[in-house]
Formats: C-alpha cells, sequence, structure tokens
C-alpha cells in the first residue's frame, strides 16, 4: 500500500511538474510573441518616419511603384489588342490648330462656315484661321478677308502644299527665300506650321503691297509676276474671292460652290532674268 501511494504521489507531482513546465513555456511564447509585435511595429514606425522624413526616397519609391503598376497595365492592354497604351500623350490637343466656330464672333464665324462648306473642311481648324488672319491683319494693316482670299486661291487651305518652285504652306511663301523670317519660329519646318506660315505671308504680302503701291500691284509682286504680261487672272481671282468673303461676313447669302484647283505658280520669262525680275523673285 505504501509503495502504490508513493507511486500515485510521484505521478501527481510529475504530472504537476509537466503542467506548469507547458505553462510556462506558454506564456513565455506568449511574452516573446508580444515582444516581437512590438519590435514589428517599432520597425513599421521607424520606417514610416524615415519615409516622411526622406522626401526625395519617398518619391523613388513611389515612382518605382506606379511604373511597375503601369507596365503591368500596360502589358496587359497590348495583350487585349489596345494599341493605344504607352502612346498616350494629353498634351497632343495644344499642337491642334482648332477653337469652335461658336466663339468667335459673328462674322468670323460666319466665314469660317462658309470656307468649310466650300473647301470641305472642317470648320474647327478653318475658324483658327480665320480668328488668326483677322488679328494678323489688324497688326499688318491687311484687309482679313484679303489675307483669307488669298490663302483659297494659293493652297485652298491646305497647310502641306508646296508648287513646283518650292512656295509652301497655306501662303505659299517661298521658303528658302523667306528663311530668315522663319528664323524667329524655330526654323523653316515652321512654314508647315499654319499659324506661323501666316504670319509670315502676311509680312510678305505687306512688303509686297508697300513696295508696289496698291493691292492689286501688290498682289502681282507676291505672286512674283510683276514683268509678266498675264499672271493668270491671280490679282482678279484674289480679288473676285475677297469679295465674296467680304459678303458672307455682311450676311449676304453667297452659294459655296466646289472650290477651284489652287492656281499654279506662274511660268518665268524664258529670256535672261532682269535686275528687277530677280527683285520680284526676292519677294515672293
Amino acid at each position: 500500500m505504501t509503495a502504490r501511494r508513493d507511486l500515485l504521489s510521484l505521478t501527481r507531482s510529475t504530472g504537476a511538474a509537466a503542467s506548469l513546465f507547458i505553462k510556462d513555456i506558454g506564456q513565455g511564447l506568449l511574452v516573446v510573441s508580444h515582444n516581437t509585435l512590438a519590435l514589428v511595429g517599432l520597425a513599421v514606425v521607424a520606417v514610416l518616419l524615415t519615409f516622411a522624413s526622406q522626401a526625395e526616397l519617398r518619391q523613388q519609391l513611389e515612382g518605382q511603384a506606379r511604373g511597375w503598376l503601369h507596365a503591368r497595365q500596360e502589358a496587359r492592354n497590348i495583350a487585349d489588342g489596345n494599341t493605344l497604351i504607352g502612346n498616350e500623350e494629353p498634351d497632343a490637343i495644344a499642337r491642334a490648330t482648332a477653337v469652335d466656330p461658336k466663339d468667335l464672333p459673328r462674322q468670323q464665324a460666319a466665314i469660317a462656315q462658309w470656307v468649310a462648306r466650300r473647301y470641305k473642311v472642317a470648320p474647327e481648324p478653318i475658324s483658327r484661321l480665320v480668328q488668326e488672319a483677322y488679328a494678323v491683319g489688324q497688326r499688318a494693316r491687311v484687309e482679313p478677308t484679303l489675307i483669307l482670299a488669298i490663302m483659297a486661291i494659293e493652297s485652298a487651305f491646305n497647310p502641306f502644299a508646296q508648287s513646283t518652285v518650292g512656295a509652301q504652306g497655306l501662303m505659299q511663301v517661298m521658303t528658302q527665300v523667306h528663311n530668315d523670317k522663319y528664323e524667329a519660329f524655330g526654323g523653316n519646318f515652321a512654314a508647315f506650321d499654319p499659324i506661323t506660315n501666316m504670319r509670315v505671308g502676311v509680312q510678305v504680302l505687306k512688303e509686297c503691297i508697300q513696295r508696289a503701291g496698291t493691292v492689286e500691284e501688290g498682289l502681282r509682286y507676291y505672286v512674283g509676276a510683276a514683268n509678266l504680261p498675264d499672271e493668270g487672272n491671280y490679282t482678279s481671282r484674289v480679288l473676285a474671292m475677297q469679295e465674296q468673303l467680304k459678303a458672307v461676313a455682311a450676311g449676304r447669302p453667297v452659294p459655296a460652290r466646289p472650290a477651284s484647283t489652287p492656281m499654279a505658280a506662274p511660268k518665268l520669262p524664258s529670256g535672261p532674268a532682269t535686275v528687277e525680275d530677280e527683285r520680284v523673285a526676292q519677294l515672293h
């Protein structure tokens, strides 16, 4: 009996010791986990404080994250067949030569709509050209309807037109002759910017009129035909178009007939060039 009691007592003591040991281990693990979580929390706080104090580092990491996300999104869209992804250019609209005709004064809007119908072009870019013609015409003291009439006859409002002799753009300016005028706009390629071409063309036109003394003779200088007996009715065609544009601006009905083909550059005299011929060529 004594041996049995001793065995039972030993068993109970061992169980109690084991239970206490397990409890101690559990409490120890709990303390360690709490301490670990505290350390992790402190580490997170330290990282956040570092980011808050290091703006450059924060921006760098944010940029890398955005780049990674953008690359993944781009890859998914390309896989879906969307080729515009990666070619976005939100500022492209700044290059567009266009305004809403509704934003123009009544006379300018009427001209823009009439020209758009006649030459089968969009009214928005034509509206911008009409707007600029009035602005640059006021500065240069040249009738805006005359400027627009020249563009109509010279290029039919095609900003990329080029003649066989090298006249370019809306107003068919001889770029190589007037390259000095394009320097202020970045170089000769500005000839294909509609607004720049118009500004340079108006300056050339003004010089021609001042030299010739009248608009009619100035137009002959502008087209480079001052010494030719027949300039292909250029002057009469321009002035006739100007009268139509004036009528449209005044609110009178003018049929928008199909546009005629822009006139070709006049032929130069077959004989030896005179000093006057060279001066005329340099003007246009």
